[in-house]
């Protein structure tokens, strides 16, 4: 039996014991972070951001790419712009980077926040008042925001849960919203870097090869994007 064939109560039930369960997988995470601030050595790379920060295996590819610097990963999985603001301070501040990777606001992308419209004046006053922050507190550092990876729609459309999750992430919406985001580097004098070269196919979607849900990918695409990043770190 698929997910799609039980009831609508089984749905909710289902829906909520899963939203429990990876609430409290985001509250130890946060909680780790709190200790790991602490003992972290300042003026680093700092990786931030959502879900697709926080899988990113940072430092086993560093190590095999024989990339020299540090690089702290501070993603975590289901974090909105919103709820990157409200743990502002464990997610990009408390590290005291050199330099900042910031991959946030794909999770903004999303019916539920598609109230008139407007999901991407939503994802980008909150990521106007992150980055508002971080320029206040700390003027010196490097700033890079990176642009949205692809998606594919076709894989993302074979489930209605994958359709509910992720149905706005349309190509449309994901380049709307890089605009957007190019736009808000250029106000705070930050970069804006495209580092998803390889990553697409011929029609400008993420490769199926590297993704299971048409959105988050597998070890071996993380391993482009860390090559195409390296002129930056």
């Amino acid at each position: 039996m698929n997910f799609e064939d039980f009831d609508e109560n089984t749905k909710m039930l289902v829906g909520e014991v899963i939203g429990g369960y990876l609430a409290g997988e985001r509250k130890g995470r946060l909680e780790r972070f709190r200790h790991l601030n602490r003992v972290m050595k300042k003026r680093q790379i700092l990786f931030t951001g959502s879900s697709l920060m926080e899988h990113f295996p940072v430092e086993e590819l560093r190590a095999s790419l024989d990339v020299e610097p540090i690089i702290y990963n501070r993603g975590v999985g289901g974090f909105t712009t919103e709820d990157f603001l409200e743990n502002i301070d464990l997610m990009l501040l408390e590290p005291e980077a050199s330099k900042v990777f910031i991959n946030i606001g794909t999770n903004d992308i999303s019916e539920r926040f598609n109230v008139d419209g407007k999901w991407l004046e939503r994802l980008i006053s909150n990521y106007d008042k992150i980055l508002c922050q971080l320029k206040e507190q700390q003027p010196d550092c490097e700033v890079y925001l990176m642009a949205y990876y692809p998606s594919n729609m076709d894989v993302i459309n074979k489930t209605p849960m994958g359709r509910d999750t992720f149905g706005l992430r349309t190509r449309e919406n994901m380049e709307k919203a890089n605009k957007a985001v190019e736009e808000l580097s250029i106000k705070y004098g930050y970069h804006f870097i495209d580092v998803n070269e390889g990553l697409a196919d011929e029609d400008g979607q993420l490769k199926e090869a590297y993704t299971m849900d048409g959105v988050h990918m597998i070890p071996e695409a993380y391993v482009l994007i860390l090559r195409n990043m390296i002129q930056y770190l």
